[in-house]
């Protein structure tokens, strides 16, 4: 399964599980990944981020072998409630989180 999450938490991991992850482009991010993204300010800027609209849905996963996280993460000063744009020199960083068994798995997108 592929999701859209604006944060990646640890509990999101079954112990026997490990993740890795790495930054992509807003491109590389899939239109089929479901949004888990908790609030509505935060997605509205993430889509606009991502040029499409991203639901705000507020659902705890636990990630399975092969799944995806697609993280748009927010890098600025805290937002105010309600905020409709990105504050002047904040971004959004996408990183994709690669959820595998074996900690030392080769990373199917690198030579790592």
């Amino acid at each position: 399964m592929k999701y859209l999450s604006n944060a990646f938490s640890l509990n999101m991991l079954d112990h026997e599980l490990h993740a890795m992850s790495f930054g992509v482009d807003a491109k590389d991010v899939p239109v089929e990944a479901k949004s888990i993204v908790g609030h509505s300010d935060v997605a509205k800027l993430i889509g606009e981020a991502l040029g499409r609209d991203v639901p705000a849905n507020r659902e705890s996963v636990t990630l399975q072998q092969g799944d995806s996280l697609f993280v748009g993460q927010y890098r600025g000063p805290r937002l105010p409630e309600g905020t409709t744009v990105l504050p002047e020199g904040s971004t959004i960083e996408f990183w994709r989180v690669e959820v595998m068994s074996n900690p030392v798995q080769a990373c199917p997108y690198c030579a790592c």
